[in-house]
């Protein structure tokens, strides 16, 4: 072989070996842990992918996802988050979840966690602190009573003539105390006095209904809590009945049939999420990526609701709403 062919083979081969090398390592697995259950959140998965993929991950392609559903079974999370955890994922995934995030940050201090919460996250011992969050976890936290109060008081506009506000509270979600001050919050901002009734199983729904029937409700102001999305069917099956004007703060209930619902768009947290985990498997650390807040809020009312109800819905509302359901 003379000297030239070697060379040519030599250069041929240290531009071959490389891509070998690549071919030849792993492709990244995430955990996404979620309280909830697939088939309801099949568009903010959606949206998940979309921000992976504007960091340049495919799933199926360079990368791989291990969805864990808990089904509204909150007490599964820690084993599931045990298992993702022995599977050496990448990045633990908990969007919308505070809960699956809880379960996550106990189950390792080591794999990057992407969180989004409606707690404080510093409270919560997720992080250090929003702008240097110091540890393995980061991602998104909501305003929990300012958007309390809006949805109040969108509520109040949307039936101006109410006068008793109830509110449907699961006593056992994690939050259930900071909940509370929320809503006592909210209500000493707008001069009203608040109801609070409790569930937290299928049987305490119908006599929570039953109790703000009784006493004469004018409306319902229902706290994020994934126990009540899971029963948004049952939910908005009782309002109906009872003529109950409902507000929540996920778009779900009203597509359901709920009358009104304002809050952090949860297609814009889930892509956020996507783009966070995307840095994270590109070399980013979770203790230097500020913990973000939502910039975009939905949102969203139901006009045959209202027109069912009785209620006008003022023009202004109707120009503000993002959607609008007939």
């Amino acid at each position: 072989m003379n000297r030239r062919a070697f060379i040519t083979l030599l250069g041929g081969a240290a531009a071959v070996w490389p891509r070998a090398t690549r071919a030849q390592q792993p492709m990244p697995v995430i955990g996404f842990l979620h309280a909830g259950s697939p088939e309801p959140n099949v568009n903010l998965v959606a949206a998940f992918r979309k921000g992976l993929g504007e960091t340049g991950f495919v799933a199926g392609q360079n990368l791989a996802i291990e969805f864990r559903w808990a089904a509204g079974q909150e007490a599964r999370l820690g084993d599931m988050a045990d298992d993702l955890v022995r599977r050496r994922v990448a990045v633990i995934v908990t969007p919308a979840s505070t809960p699956a995030a809880l379960a996550a940050r106990a189950a390792t201090t080591t794999i990057p966690i992407v969180f989004a919460t409606g707690g404080d996250p510093v409270a919560l011992g997720l992080v250090a602190s929003l702008n240097r969050p110091g540890g393995n976890a980061t991602g998104m936290t909501f305003m929990t009573v300012e958007l309390t109060t809006k949805r109040l008081g969108l509520l109040r506009e949307l039936v101006p003539g109410a006068a008793r506000f109830f509110a449907l509270a699961n006593p056992h979600y994690a939050f259930a105390e900071a909940i509370a001050k929320d809503l006592e919050a909210a209500g000493a901002t707008l001069g009203l006095k608040i109801e609070v009734v409790h569930a937290s199983t299928d049987e305490e729904i119908d006599k929570a209904f039953a109790t703000m029937v009784r006493n004469r409700a004018d409306a319902l102001l229902l706290t994020p809590d994934p126990f009540f999305t899971n029963r948004r069917a049952q939910i908005v099956t009782l309002a109906t009945r009872h003529a109950l004007p409902v507000a929540s703060a996920i778009r779900e209930f009203v597509q359901a049939g709920g009358l009104m619902s304002y809050g952090p768009s949860f297609p814009d947290t889930y892509l956020q999420a996507g783009i966070y985990t995307g840095r994270i498997l590109r070399g980013d650390k979770p203790a230097d990526l500020p913990v973000m807040q939502p910039t975009k809020f939905d949102l969203v009312v139901n006009l045959t609701t209202a027109r069912a109800l009785g209620l006008t819905v003022p023009d202004k509302l109707l120009a503000l709403a993002d959607e609008v359901i007939e």
